[in-house]
């Protein structure tokens, strides 16, 4: 398997897990000097609804980075864009 399916992989396990989603596909993947970068579109329910205590059937596009180590270990995560 190649290194940046490798990486792939470990994003999105560690968002599925992390966010608690199903749906999410990698939009880029780069590799840098001493780890690896990615962004991931995410859908999941919105907040807005949700705040206003409705069922949350419509859902929020957002995106979300990652970055980690040359060994894959996750180093950080943010959302970058909803």
């Amino acid at each position: 398997m190649d290194d940046i399916e490798k990486a792939r992989i470990a994003v999105v396990v560690f968002l599925k897990k992390a966010l608690g989603v199903n749906d999410l596909k990698i939009i880029k993947i780069a590799k840098y000097e001493g780890g690896w970068e990615a962004e991931a579109e995410v859908y999941e329910a919105s907040t807005f609804i949700r705040s206003l205590g409705l069922p949350a059937r419509l859902q929020d596009r957002n995106i979300y980075a990652v970055k980690m180590g040359d060994n894959l270990e996750i180093q950080s995560y943010e959302l970058v864009k909803t």
